[in-house]
Protein backbone atom coordinates (compact mmCIF):
# COMPACT_ATOMS: atom_id res chain seq x y z
CA UNK A 1 0.00 0.00 0.00
CA UNK A 2 3.23 2.18 0.46
CA UNK A 3 4.72 1.84 -2.68
CA UNK A 4 1.65 3.13 -4.85
CA UNK A 5 0.84 6.12 -1.69
CA UNK A 6 4.74 7.09 -2.90
CA UNK A 7 4.71 6.44 -6.47
CA UNK A 8 1.17 8.81 -7.05
CA UNK A 9 3.02 11.33 -4.15
CA UNK A 10 6.21 11.82 -6.70
CA UNK A 11 4.09 11.78 -9.90
CA UNK A 12 2.13 14.88 -8.65
CA UNK A 13 5.46 16.39 -7.12
CA UNK A 14 6.59 16.02 -10.82
CA UNK A 15 3.48 17.12 -12.08
CA UNK A 16 3.46 20.19 -9.74
CA UNK A 17 7.16 21.03 -10.62
CA UNK A 18 5.79 20.45 -14.31
CA UNK A 19 3.36 23.34 -13.96
CA UNK A 20 5.53 25.44 -11.54
CA UNK A 21 8.21 25.71 -14.36
CA UNK A 22 5.79 26.19 -17.14
CA UNK A 23 4.55 29.05 -15.44
CA UNK A 24 7.68 30.46 -14.60
CA UNK A 25 8.96 30.25 -18.22
CA UNK A 26 5.57 32.01 -19.01
CA UNK A 27 6.63 34.83 -17.20
CA UNK A 28 10.16 35.30 -18.16
CA UNK A 29 9.81 34.61 -21.69
CA UNK A 30 9.61 37.62 -23.83
CA UNK A 31 9.81 37.73 -27.63
CA UNK A 32 12.68 39.64 -28.66
CA UNK A 33 14.24 40.76 -31.66
CA UNK A 34 16.42 38.04 -33.41
CA UNK A 35 19.43 40.25 -33.24
CA UNK A 36 20.05 40.69 -29.76
CA UNK A 37 22.39 39.27 -27.61
CA UNK A 38 22.22 36.01 -25.49
CA UNK A 39 18.15 37.02 -25.06
CA UNK A 40 17.57 34.18 -22.36
CA UNK A 41 20.19 36.86 -19.81
CA UNK A 42 18.07 39.46 -21.25
CA UNK A 43 14.43 37.55 -20.34
CA UNK A 44 15.77 37.01 -17.07
CA UNK A 45 16.70 40.15 -15.76
CA UNK A 46 13.83 41.96 -17.36
CA UNK A 47 11.29 39.07 -15.43
CA UNK A 48 13.38 40.21 -12.24
CA UNK A 49 13.32 43.86 -13.10
CA UNK A 50 9.15 43.52 -13.80
CA UNK A 51 8.67 42.03 -10.51
CA UNK A 52 9.42 44.81 -8.87
CA UNK A 53 8.55 47.59 -10.65
CA UNK A 54 5.10 46.22 -11.30
CA UNK A 55 4.68 45.18 -7.78
CA UNK A 56 2.43 48.71 -6.78
CA UNK A 57 0.89 47.46 -3.09
CA UNK A 58 2.80 49.21 -1.11
CA UNK A 59 3.28 52.23 -3.52
CA UNK A 60 -0.77 52.41 -3.78
CA UNK A 61 -1.21 51.65 -0.26
CA UNK A 62 0.68 55.26 0.28
CA UNK A 63 3.49 52.84 1.77
CA UNK A 64 6.27 53.27 -0.18
CA UNK A 65 6.91 53.87 -3.92
CA UNK A 66 7.68 51.70 -6.33
CA UNK A 67 11.26 53.53 -6.58
CA UNK A 68 12.17 53.23 -2.63
CA UNK A 69 11.23 49.33 -2.75
CA UNK A 70 13.69 48.48 -5.85
CA UNK A 71 16.38 50.68 -3.95
CA UNK A 72 15.67 48.09 -0.55
CA UNK A 73 15.81 45.15 -2.37
CA UNK A 74 19.13 46.43 -4.34
CA UNK A 75 20.50 47.81 -0.87
CA UNK A 76 20.09 43.86 0.83
CA UNK A 77 21.11 42.00 -2.08
CA UNK A 78 24.27 44.59 -2.86
CA UNK A 79 27.46 45.11 -1.54
CA UNK A 80 27.47 48.73 -0.74
CA UNK A 81 30.05 49.41 1.36
CA UNK A 82 32.99 50.56 0.38
CA UNK A 83 35.71 47.61 -0.51
CA UNK A 84 39.65 47.96 -1.07
CA UNK A 85 41.61 45.68 -2.84
CA UNK A 86 45.59 45.09 -3.44
CA UNK A 87 45.35 46.98 -6.99
CA UNK A 88 42.73 49.62 -5.85
CA UNK A 89 41.99 51.73 -2.45
CA UNK A 90 38.08 52.57 -2.12
CA UNK A 91 36.97 55.05 0.11
CA UNK A 92 33.72 56.45 0.88
CA UNK A 93 34.30 60.99 0.58
CA UNK A 94 32.54 63.59 -1.07
CA UNK A 95 32.66 66.34 -3.60
CA UNK A 96 31.58 69.61 -3.12
CA UNK A 97 29.37 68.36 -0.27
CA UNK A 98 27.80 65.25 -2.61
CA UNK A 99 28.55 61.75 -1.50
CA UNK A 100 31.07 60.10 -3.38
CA UNK A 101 33.07 57.14 -3.65
CA UNK A 102 36.70 57.33 -4.91
CA UNK A 103 38.47 54.44 -6.32
CA UNK A 104 42.90 55.19 -6.45
CA UNK A 105 45.28 52.90 -7.75
CA UNK A 106 47.67 52.05 -5.83
CA UNK A 107 51.38 52.24 -7.55
CA UNK A 108 51.55 53.45 -10.90
CA UNK A 109 52.29 57.04 -12.17
CA UNK A 110 52.88 59.69 -9.91
CA UNK A 111 50.21 61.87 -11.93
CA UNK A 112 47.28 60.09 -12.80
CA UNK A 113 44.19 60.58 -14.63
CA UNK A 114 41.01 61.00 -13.38
CA UNK A 115 37.52 60.42 -14.52
CA UNK A 116 34.45 61.64 -12.48
CA UNK A 117 31.08 59.61 -13.02
CA UNK A 118 27.55 59.76 -12.82
CA UNK A 119 25.56 56.42 -12.61
CA UNK A 120 22.50 55.72 -14.42
CA UNK A 121 18.74 54.65 -12.86
CA UNK A 122 16.41 57.31 -14.59
CA UNK A 123 17.92 59.83 -11.77
CA UNK A 124 15.82 57.60 -9.04
CA UNK A 125 17.97 54.06 -8.47
CA UNK A 126 21.06 54.24 -6.57
CA UNK A 127 24.33 53.22 -7.58
CA UNK A 128 24.64 49.18 -8.22
CA UNK A 129 27.26 46.82 -7.20
CA UNK A 130 28.53 46.64 -10.87
CA UNK A 131 28.69 50.42 -11.06
CA UNK A 132 31.76 49.96 -8.22
CA UNK A 133 33.25 46.55 -10.63
CA UNK A 134 33.34 49.06 -13.69
CA UNK A 135 35.02 52.10 -11.72
CA UNK A 136 37.67 49.36 -9.79
CA UNK A 137 38.42 48.08 -13.49
CA UNK A 138 38.73 51.49 -14.97
CA UNK A 139 40.99 52.64 -11.86
CA UNK A 140 42.97 49.41 -12.41
CA UNK A 141 43.63 49.00 -16.04
CA UNK A 142 43.62 53.23 -16.43
CA UNK A 143 45.70 53.46 -13.59
CA UNK A 144 43.03 56.81 -13.12
CA UNK A 145 41.25 58.07 -9.93
CA UNK A 146 37.49 56.93 -10.39
CA UNK A 147 35.23 59.17 -8.44
CA UNK A 148 31.51 57.82 -8.48
CA UNK A 149 28.98 60.30 -7.39
CA UNK A 150 26.03 60.10 -5.59
CA UNK A 151 23.96 62.55 -6.64
CA UNK A 152 20.47 63.36 -4.95
CA UNK A 153 17.85 60.77 -6.46
CA UNK A 154 13.81 61.40 -7.06
CA UNK A 155 11.01 61.08 -6.07
CA UNK A 156 12.66 63.45 -2.92
CA UNK A 157 14.83 65.38 -5.11
CA UNK A 158 13.86 66.27 -8.41
CA UNK A 159 15.22 68.71 -11.27
CA UNK A 160 16.94 70.75 -11.14
CA UNK A 161 18.97 69.21 -7.70
CA UNK A 162 20.18 66.27 -9.40
CA UNK A 163 21.74 68.34 -12.05
CA UNK A 164 23.20 70.89 -9.12
CA UNK A 165 24.99 68.11 -7.62
CA UNK A 166 26.60 66.91 -10.79
CA UNK A 167 27.87 70.25 -11.42
CA UNK A 168 28.68 71.09 -7.42
CA UNK A 169 30.81 67.77 -7.54
CA UNK A 170 32.39 68.49 -10.99
CA UNK A 171 33.52 72.08 -9.60
CA UNK A 172 35.05 70.04 -6.94
CA UNK A 173 36.75 67.70 -8.88
CA UNK A 174 38.51 69.83 -11.05
CA UNK A 175 39.45 72.72 -8.21
CA UNK A 176 43.30 72.68 -7.75
CA UNK A 177 42.75 71.09 -3.47
CA UNK A 178 41.06 67.90 -5.34
CA UNK A 179 43.56 67.23 -7.75
CA UNK A 180 46.61 67.68 -5.99
CA UNK A 181 45.29 65.95 -2.96
CA UNK A 182 44.43 62.79 -5.18
CA UNK A 183 47.68 63.40 -7.55
CA UNK A 184 45.21 63.73 -11.02
CA UNK A 185 47.11 65.13 -14.15
CA UNK A 186 44.83 68.31 -14.95
CA UNK A 187 45.69 67.69 -18.32
CA UNK A 188 43.92 64.33 -18.09
CA UNK A 189 40.52 64.65 -17.18
CA UNK A 190 37.15 63.22 -18.27
CA UNK A 191 33.45 63.44 -17.26
CA UNK A 192 31.75 60.31 -17.54
CA UNK A 193 28.14 58.17 -16.92
CA UNK A 194 25.72 56.04 -18.43
CA UNK A 195 21.92 56.55 -19.35
CA UNK A 196 20.66 59.03 -16.99
CA UNK A 197 23.98 59.51 -15.66
CA UNK A 198 24.81 59.91 -19.23
CA UNK A 199 22.87 63.26 -19.46
CA UNK A 200 24.53 64.14 -16.15
CA UNK A 201 27.67 64.14 -17.59
CA UNK A 202 26.52 65.70 -21.04
CA UNK A 203 25.59 68.37 -18.93
CA UNK A 204 28.18 69.24 -17.01
CA UNK A 205 30.06 69.19 -20.39
CA UNK A 206 27.87 72.11 -21.86
CA UNK A 207 27.30 74.02 -18.26
CA UNK A 208 29.91 75.98 -18.55
CA UNK A 209 28.58 77.15 -22.13
CA UNK A 210 25.05 77.53 -21.19
CA UNK A 211 24.55 81.28 -20.16
CA UNK A 212 21.47 82.12 -19.15
CA UNK A 213 19.65 78.70 -19.02
CA UNK A 214 22.45 77.82 -16.91
CA UNK A 215 21.33 79.92 -13.36
CA UNK A 216 24.12 77.55 -11.16
CA UNK A 217 27.95 79.50 -11.40
CA UNK A 218 29.19 78.33 -14.61
CA UNK A 219 32.42 76.04 -14.70
CA UNK A 220 33.70 78.16 -17.79
CA UNK A 221 33.66 81.20 -16.41
CA UNK A 222 35.09 80.31 -13.08
CA UNK A 223 37.87 82.60 -12.42
CA UNK A 224 39.19 79.88 -9.49
CA UNK A 225 39.03 77.00 -12.25
CA UNK A 226 41.44 77.12 -14.58
CA UNK A 227 40.87 72.97 -15.19
CA UNK A 228 38.79 71.60 -18.32
CA UNK A 229 37.78 68.57 -18.82
CA UNK A 230 39.79 66.86 -21.69
CA UNK A 231 36.86 64.22 -22.74
CA UNK A 232 33.38 63.40 -22.42
CA UNK A 233 32.32 59.75 -22.38
CA UNK A 234 28.44 59.45 -22.98
CA UNK A 235 27.31 55.76 -22.90
CA UNK A 236 23.50 55.22 -23.92
CA UNK A 237 22.97 58.83 -22.48
CA UNK A 238 19.54 60.23 -22.48
CA UNK A 239 19.14 63.89 -23.76
CA UNK A 240 15.77 64.63 -24.96
CA UNK A 241 12.05 64.68 -23.60
CA UNK A 242 9.95 65.84 -26.38
CA UNK A 243 10.13 62.78 -28.71
CA UNK A 244 8.93 59.48 -27.65
CA UNK A 245 8.79 58.54 -31.62
CA UNK A 246 12.47 58.71 -32.76
CA UNK A 247 12.97 55.33 -34.89
CA UNK A 248 14.77 53.92 -31.84
CA UNK A 249 11.36 54.69 -29.09
CA UNK A 250 8.94 53.04 -31.66
CA UNK A 251 11.41 50.19 -33.18
CA UNK A 252 12.37 48.88 -29.24
CA UNK A 253 9.27 50.36 -27.19
CA UNK A 254 8.57 46.88 -25.98
CA UNK A 255 12.54 45.55 -25.65
CA UNK A 256 13.62 45.49 -22.04
CA UNK A 257 14.97 46.82 -19.83
CA UNK A 258 13.85 50.50 -20.44
CA UNK A 259 10.70 50.23 -22.14
CA UNK A 260 9.01 53.52 -23.43
CA UNK A 261 6.87 54.38 -20.91
CA UNK A 262 9.39 53.66 -17.97
CA UNK A 263 11.37 56.14 -20.02
CA UNK A 264 8.61 58.76 -19.64
CA UNK A 265 7.89 57.83 -16.04
CA UNK A 266 11.38 58.05 -15.17
CA UNK A 267 10.97 62.24 -17.21
CA UNK A 268 8.69 62.86 -15.22
CA UNK A 269 9.87 62.02 -12.05
CA UNK A 270 12.73 63.89 -12.69
CA UNK A 271 11.38 66.92 -13.59
CA UNK A 272 8.58 66.88 -10.93
CA UNK A 273 5.83 66.17 -13.40
CA UNK A 274 2.17 64.78 -12.07
CA UNK A 275 2.09 61.01 -13.67
CA UNK A 276 -1.06 61.54 -15.21
CA UNK A 277 1.04 63.24 -18.03
CA UNK A 278 2.19 59.86 -19.11
CA UNK A 279 0.10 58.94 -21.99
CA UNK A 280 0.25 62.84 -23.39
CA UNK A 281 4.34 62.25 -23.52
CA UNK A 282 3.79 58.62 -24.92
CA UNK A 283 1.54 60.33 -27.97
CA UNK A 284 3.44 63.46 -28.47
CA UNK A 285 0.94 65.34 -27.62
CA UNK A 286 3.33 68.08 -25.26
CA UNK A 287 5.19 68.91 -28.35
CA UNK A 288 2.56 69.13 -30.78
CA UNK A 289 2.25 71.91 -33.35
CA UNK A 290 0.42 74.28 -30.99
CA UNK A 291 2.61 74.33 -28.06
CA UNK A 292 4.16 78.01 -29.07
CA UNK A 293 6.88 77.00 -26.37
CA UNK A 294 8.07 74.88 -29.11
CA UNK A 295 10.03 77.05 -31.66
CA UNK A 296 10.85 75.68 -35.10
CA UNK A 297 14.55 76.02 -34.34
CA UNK A 298 14.23 74.03 -30.89
CA UNK A 299 12.53 71.16 -33.32
CA UNK A 300 15.41 71.09 -35.55
CA UNK A 301 17.56 70.03 -33.06
CA UNK A 302 15.63 66.76 -32.42
CA UNK A 303 14.66 66.40 -36.07
CA UNK A 304 15.81 62.66 -36.55
CA UNK A 305 14.82 63.19 -40.54
CA UNK A 306 17.73 65.10 -41.03
CA UNK A 307 19.88 63.87 -38.00
CA UNK A 308 19.64 60.12 -38.61
CA UNK A 309 21.63 58.06 -41.42
CA UNK A 310 19.22 55.91 -43.54
CA UNK A 311 19.53 52.69 -41.66
CA UNK A 312 18.37 53.95 -38.40
CA UNK A 313 15.31 55.77 -39.97
CA UNK A 314 14.27 52.50 -41.63
CA UNK A 315 10.52 52.47 -42.62
CA UNK A 316 9.67 54.60 -39.25
CA UNK A 317 7.66 58.29 -40.12
CA UNK A 318 7.89 61.02 -37.76
CA UNK A 319 4.77 61.94 -35.06
CA UNK A 320 3.98 65.39 -35.45
CA UNK A 321 0.86 65.92 -34.00
CA UNK A 322 -1.21 69.39 -34.97
CA UNK A 323 -2.97 70.23 -31.91
CA UNK A 324 -2.41 68.41 -28.92
CA UNK A 325 -1.88 69.39 -24.90
CA UNK A 326 -0.19 72.71 -25.23
CA UNK A 327 -0.20 73.11 -21.66
CA UNK A 328 2.21 70.24 -20.57
CA UNK A 329 5.40 72.42 -21.51
CA UNK A 330 3.98 74.98 -19.22
CA UNK A 331 3.00 72.96 -16.00
CA UNK A 332 6.40 70.77 -16.36
CA UNK A 333 9.25 73.39 -18.09
CA UNK A 334 11.98 70.92 -17.62
CA UNK A 335 10.73 69.27 -20.76
CA UNK A 336 12.77 72.09 -22.87
CA UNK A 337 15.42 72.90 -20.30
CA UNK A 338 18.87 72.78 -21.96
CA UNK A 339 19.88 71.57 -18.68
CA UNK A 340 17.84 68.83 -18.41
CA UNK A 341 18.02 68.05 -21.77
CA UNK A 342 21.26 68.85 -23.28
CA UNK A 343 20.23 67.60 -26.68
CA UNK A 344 18.66 71.11 -27.47
CA UNK A 345 21.84 72.87 -26.49
CA UNK A 346 22.96 75.91 -29.31
CA UNK A 347 25.18 74.53 -31.74
CA UNK A 348 27.58 77.09 -30.39
CA UNK A 349 27.60 75.67 -27.50
CA UNK A 350 27.99 72.40 -28.61
CA UNK A 351 31.28 73.40 -30.25
CA UNK A 352 32.92 74.20 -27.29
CA UNK A 353 32.54 70.83 -25.76
CA UNK A 354 35.36 68.59 -24.87
CA UNK A 355 36.41 65.72 -27.31
CA UNK A 356 33.65 62.91 -26.64
CA UNK A 357 32.88 59.39 -27.26
CA UNK A 358 29.02 57.98 -27.54
CA UNK A 359 28.38 54.51 -26.77
CA UNK A 360 24.64 53.47 -28.54
CA UNK A 361 23.21 50.19 -28.86
CA UNK A 362 20.49 49.10 -31.33
CA UNK A 363 18.09 47.23 -29.50
CA UNK A 364 17.62 50.37 -26.91
CA UNK A 365 15.08 53.30 -27.05
CA UNK A 366 17.43 56.06 -26.49
CA UNK A 367 19.80 54.83 -29.47
CA UNK A 368 18.58 57.85 -31.41
CA UNK A 369 19.46 59.89 -28.63
CA UNK A 370 22.98 59.44 -28.86
CA UNK A 371 23.12 59.11 -32.45
CA UNK A 372 21.67 62.65 -32.72
CA UNK A 373 23.85 63.71 -30.04
CA UNK A 374 27.27 62.59 -31.99
CA UNK A 375 25.71 64.84 -35.22
CA UNK A 376 24.68 67.75 -33.49
CA UNK A 377 28.49 67.23 -31.67
CA UNK A 378 30.16 66.81 -35.23
CA UNK A 379 28.68 69.06 -37.15
CA UNK A 380 29.56 71.68 -34.34
CA UNK A 381 33.12 70.64 -35.11
CA UNK A 382 33.89 68.20 -31.75
CA UNK A 383 35.56 65.57 -32.65
CA UNK A 384 33.53 62.42 -31.72
CA UNK A 385 33.70 58.74 -31.33
CA UNK A 386 29.93 57.07 -32.00
CA UNK A 387 31.00 53.18 -30.56
CA UNK A 388 27.30 51.52 -31.79
CA UNK A 389 26.59 47.63 -30.85
CA UNK A 390 24.21 46.47 -33.26
CA UNK A 391 23.60 43.09 -30.41
CA UNK A 392 23.58 45.42 -27.63
CA UNK A 393 20.39 46.73 -25.08
CA UNK A 394 19.85 49.50 -22.98
CA UNK A 395 22.55 48.73 -19.70
CA UNK A 396 24.20 46.40 -21.35
CA UNK A 397 27.81 47.37 -20.44
CA UNK A 398 26.98 47.41 -16.59
CA UNK A 399 26.19 43.66 -16.80
CA UNK A 400 29.73 42.93 -17.59
CA UNK A 401 29.80 40.93 -14.24
CA UNK A 402 28.13 38.29 -12.65
CA UNK A 403 25.61 37.13 -12.47
CA UNK A 404 24.43 38.08 -15.86
CA UNK A 405 28.16 38.06 -17.06
CA UNK A 406 26.66 40.03 -21.02
CA UNK A 407 29.05 39.13 -24.10
CA UNK A 408 28.00 42.71 -25.04
CA UNK A 409 28.52 44.14 -21.64
CA UNK A 410 31.61 43.01 -21.46
CA UNK A 411 33.00 44.03 -25.42
CA UNK A 412 31.65 46.90 -24.82
CA UNK A 413 32.71 47.97 -21.50
CA UNK A 414 36.68 47.00 -22.74
CA UNK A 415 36.11 48.96 -25.65
CA UNK A 416 35.29 52.48 -23.63
CA UNK A 417 38.07 51.32 -21.32
CA UNK A 418 40.18 51.12 -24.06
CA UNK A 419 38.79 54.05 -25.79
CA UNK A 420 39.68 56.38 -22.63
CA UNK A 421 43.20 54.70 -22.28
CA UNK A 422 43.55 56.05 -25.73
CA UNK A 423 42.31 59.50 -25.57
CA UNK A 424 42.92 60.68 -21.87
Amino acid sequence: LEIPLLQTLKSRLRLAGAVLLSAAAYYVYLPLPSGVSEPWKLMLLDALFRSFMKSDVAHAMGVCHRVHVLNRVVSWVEVIEARSSPAVNVTDSALGGVPTRVFHPIGGEKLKRGVIYFHGGGWALGRMRSYDHLCRKMAEDLDAVIMSVDYRLAPEAVFPDQYHDAIAASRAFLSTEVLEHYSIDPERVCVSGDSAGGNLAAAVAACGQFESACVCPQLSSDDTLKVKFKVQALIYPVLQALDFHTPSYQQNQAVPILYRPVMARFWLQYLGGNTSLEPLLLANNHSSLDESSISAETRSKLNWTALLPTERRKHFRPVLKETGSPGVVGEVPGLTDVRASPLLAEQGVLGRTPKAYVMTCEFDVLRDDGLMYARRLQDAGVTVTSDHYEDGFHGCMVFAYLPMMSSVGRRSMNNYIRWLDQNL
